[in-house]
């Protein structure tokens, strides 16, 4: 049975921003309306813009549903301006919060992050005392790079325990993707084939139709590489192979996780320019959508050579995977929004059809489909009706939306209620955000050095030609995307 979490204060740092109007406080109202969170929860804005409780409560209504539920915690709602760099505001806060337990919720551009946690840390605000908590939530990028990464991680342990610390990933919050361990490790003829015997290669997609749009400065400085490799598509390579934790104790699963992440083999120079394709969008159509190229979008340098499009080759050593190879690919004005994982299994032996109509038998698919429509598809051969032997594909389909009530949630609901709970099963810990950059430094280190080609890509297509001949030289080629 689920249980409302216990009555505490949640500090949004960066009030005023998007994440927190668009994201984060709908999933605090639709965590409300379910009965998950204490009548008793308040919610502390802090950002650097002038104003009021009630101008920040105005500025949340547009995209907070109109529910008794949101009215209440709307007056439970206040507002506390200041520069979050200086020490003042921590010492206001201080006095707000009293002893109240309490979550920090950093939504704010990354490098404010280590600053702070050090404010916090200078105003006694991290210190738990007498089984109450204090909590920092941090999201992505966590880091630049390697050394970044770890140069945060040491900068923020130094000054909190790593169980206070929640490194958010919002794709671990869709259901598909939590789903995966439960389908995974809860049947047992999958887990039965789950393995280099039966499993020929797997695909994980993160597909975007839309262009950088006004987030040319951010972008131009991270790239489609930084920006989803080593968080968001590390995170699902992850949970679709590590081995099978002994319990669903968090930290066994992040356990397991960390060994997975620390197994991918380690990209050579040579690999990194054959095995590693970067594209960036020319100007063109998507969904009958005009958009400029990505070097003539606006606060984009024109000169840039930042990718919006990246595929991957990666392995895994270990026994369970020998041989086995990761597609990966994410990037922007693709052909249709699709995040997906697909696992590719081996065919069948040719020899039992020889004798029938059948000249070719598609393999077996397992599809784990994450975003837009969360769902389930299994792939499997059926005889055609009629008097000879035909083989032909269907599948099975399973879609959340037809079987629970999934609507209008943002994807951040069962992070923040596990947040609060004190479970970090679907949080990043620090061993794993530096796996997931090791994966990728080589990479990052040979296009520095200006490796590897930059090849244009026509919106609304799968991506640059490079990418096709990555995946096809294996003798494989890539899922459609939006199927």
């Amino acid at each position: 049975m689920t249980v409302p979490g216990r009555p505490a204060t949640i500090v949004i740092f960066g009030a005023t921003g998007d994440l927190t109007r668009r994201l984060l406080v709908p999933a605090l109202a639709n965590l409300c309306f379910d009965g998950l969170l204490s009548e008793e929860l308040n919610v502390i804005g802090i950002a650097l813009r002038d104003g009021d409780d009630e101008s920040l409560r105005v500025s949340l209504d547009e995209f907070a549903p109109q529910t008794q539920c949101w009215q209440r915690l709307r007056q439970r709602t206040s507002y506390l301006p200041g520069d979050f760099t200086l020490g003042t505001v921590y010492e206001r806060l201080k006095q707000r919060l009293g002893e109240d337990d309490a979550a920090f919720y950093l939504a704010t551009p990354p490098q404010f992050f280590g600053v702070i946690v050090d404010r916090l840390a200078d105003a006694g605000l991290t210190e738990e005392h007498d089984g109450g908590f204090r909590r920092v939530v941090i999201e992505k990028p966590f880091g630049h790079d390697l050394e970044s990464a770890r140069a945060l991680n040491q900068r923020i342990l130094s000054r909190v325990n790593e169980s206070q610390v929640y490194r958010i990933d919002h794709f671990l919050g869709k259901e598909t993707v939590q789903n995966i361990l439960v389908a995974r490790f809860g049947n047992a003829w999958l887990e039965a084939v789950w393995n280099h015997r039966y499993v020929d290669h797997i695909q994980i997609s993160a597909a975007e139709a839309i262009g950088i749009g006004t987030r040319g400065a951010f972008y131009d400085t991270t790239g489609a590489l930084r920006d989803m490799v080593p968080n968001h598509l590390m995170q699902l390579l992850s949970m679709i192979a590590m081995e099978p934790p002994n319990s669903f104790d968090a930290e066994v699963i992040r356990d397991e996780k960390a060994k997975l992440l620390r197994a991918v083999r380690r990209i050579t120079p040579d690999e990194a320019r054959s095995d590693a394709v970067r594209g960036m969008y020319a100007a063109g159509q998507v969904n009958g959508q005009m958009i400029p190229a990505y070097r003539e979008t606006p606060h984009v340098d024109p000169n840039t050579a930042t990718e919006t499009y990246v595929a991957l080759k990666l392995m895994v050593d270990t026994w369970r995977w020998t041989g086995v190879p990761f597609y990966l690919r994410t990037g922007k004005a693709l052909a249709a929004r699709d995040t997906e994982i697909v696992v590719t299994f081996k065919p069948v032996p040719y020899a039992t059809f020889r004798e029938t109509p059948v000249a070719h038998l598609p393999a077996n698919q397992l599809v784990f489909q994450i975003q837009p429509h969360e769902g389930i598809d299994l792939g499997f051969l059926v005889k055609r009706p009629g008097p000879q032997v035909e083989a032909v594909p269907v599948a099975l389909d399973f879609a959340y939306a037809e079987k629970f009530a999934v609507a209008h949630r943002t994807g951040y609901e069962t992070l923040l209620y596990d947040m609060m709970m004190g479970d970090q099963t679907l949080f990043q810990r620090a061993d794993q955000i530096e796996a997931g950059w090791a994966v990728v430094q080589p990479i990052l280190d040979a296009w520095a050095r200006g490796e590897g080609v930059l090849e244009e890509y026509t919106p609304g297509t799968s991506g640059p030609r490079a990418a096709d001949a990555l995946i096809a030289r294996d003798g494989r080629q890539w899922h459609a995307l939006g199927r």
